[in-house]
């Protein structure tokens, strides 16, 4: 319990649901990740240029964002990645089937999808992350953690 910071996380989440719902009123789209990157790959579709545009944008300032909060703020912080780089990488090949075989990723689900009610968006978090929950339990509990 001595990462539990209530107050940041109530603020950060309520930060993205304004953002996506912003995201949404303004510009009629989603804001999941895998439909935005996908977009960028050429998966979202004949999009005009302004839609191209605006992808970009949105990636850059995810990318970004944490940066500048580092550089504008005398917050430190440190990253510490455990797993072996086999394990990160078969890790990201199943999160994007899993993306693409749930029609959508935990942004776009469980934030935009959750937060309009839709019984798809629903299942595909419980799905996901009752998965995790197992995951978790498994690699890190019972087997001895990866």
């Amino acid at each position: 319990m001595e990462n539990f910071t209530p107050v940041s996380a109530l603020i950060g989440g309520g930060l993205i649901g304004l953002a996506s719902g912003m995201y949404l009123l303004l510009n009629g789209r989603i804001a999941g990740i895998s439909g935005i990157v996908g977009g960028l790959l050429g998966r979202g579709g004949n999009d005009a240029g302004s839609a191209t545009f605006e992808r970009l944008a949105f990636v850059i300032g995810l990318i970004a964002g944490p940066f500048l909060l580092l550089i504008a703020s005398p917050i430190t912080a440190t990253s510490l990645v455990t797993s072996p780089m086999p394990i990160i990488v078969i890790g990201g090949l199943l999160v994007g089937f899993g993306t693409t075989l749930g029609s959508g990723c935990t942004s776009g689900h469980g934030i935009c999808g959750l937060s309009r009610f839709s019984t798809r968006s629903l299942v595909a978090t419980l799905s996901f992350m009752g998965a995790g929950f197992v995951t978790v339990l498994v690699t890190r509990h019972l087997i001895g953690g990866l």
